[in-house]
């Protein structure tokens, strides 16, 4: 993860407006910074988002592909998480240095996305125990200034909202053996239901308080996180701490309802924004560097 230095006299303002529910940029303790979302920024996968979370950056796209279930669960599809920490992001992670981190993000998406909880993973079955749709997320951080979990789950969201997988049509052949014909129509596909799709809520203790969406400064003076999915309905799907320090049981109860609610007034925003985006069509005016 990337990190900064931060001396003592720097550590206590920020300890002090954390305090009195006044962070160095002007936010309250549960506010998120300035955030940009784009939907179909890469040509090339079924779906696709880019999302700008202060001064965080990060791609995801989505390629789906014809794949075997997995024994266990021969009525299901399923998606792979793959998350590259570009060097540009922060110097840290040139070399070999971003690798650890990747593994780390990629674990926890898994457990938070891939399971019947977050995606309706029975619609990408195609025939029980032969053929289904596996999603590959593809993460790519461009910028690092803190809260990774958050931008990139708000991105793989979006990610999965717009993307579109090929209607199939399986028919059989003289001997009885299925064939699988992909439609050739743009317009003839299948769109998922991200309505119970989680996000992040990643919340970092700071002497005796909690804030949402730390920059890299709030970050350094903090002793531990709280990494927590919620869904539209504030259920809490997954939650990991974070971090050397330890937190006492009435902390991670108070940073449990937080996240709770932050996330769950995170996703009704996030929907309509998506589907007001959607609405515009070839309208849309595409921003940032990849339009």
């Amino acid at each position: 993860m990337a990190t900064v230095q931060v001396s003592e006299a720097e550590k206590v303002y920020i300890l002090h407006g954390i305090r009195d529910d006044l962070r160095v940029d002007g936010r309250g303790c549960e506010d998120y910074r300035h955030t940009e979302i784009e939907t179909d920024v890469v040509s090339n996968t079924d779906g696709s988002a880019k999302v700008t979370l202060g001064h965080t950056a990060v791609l995801v796209g989505i390629k789906a592909d014809l794949g075997k279930p997995k024994p266990m669960l021969p009525k299901e599809g399923y998606l792979e998480f793959f998350v590259d920490c570009s060097a540009n992001a922060t110097p840290e992670f040139e070399g070999r240095g971003g690798e650890e981190l990747g593994t780390e993000l990629s674990n926890t998406l898994y457990k938070v996305f891939n399971n019947k909880h977050s995606v309706d993973l029975k619609s990408l079955c195609i025939s029980p125990g032969e053929h289904c749709w596996v999603l590959y997320v593809d993460v790519l951080l461009l910028q690092c200034d803190g809260n990774l979990y958050d931008a990139i789950s708000i991105a793989i969201k979006a990610a999965l909202f717009s993307t579109k997988i090929p209607k199939v049509h399986i028919s059989a052949d003289e001997e009885g053996a299925k064939e699988i014909e992909l439609s050739d129509d743009p317009y003839d596909c299948m769109r998922l239901n991200v309505e119970n799709v989680p996000c992040i809520v990643t919340l970092c203790k700071v002497g005796h308080r909690h804030v949402v969406d730390a920059t890299l400064q709030e970050k350094a003076c903090s002793v531990a996180s709280l990494i927590i999915s919620v869904t539209q309905k504030g259920t809490v799907t997954c939650m990991r701490k974070v971090g050397g320090g330890s937190l006492d049981p009435e902390s991670i109860f108070e940073m449990t309802e937080a996240g709770k609610r932050v996330g769950k007034a995170l996703h009704a925003p996030l929907m309509d924004l998506l589907q007001q985006e959607e609405r515009l069509g070839t309208k849309r005016q595409k921003v940032g560097f990849l339009g």
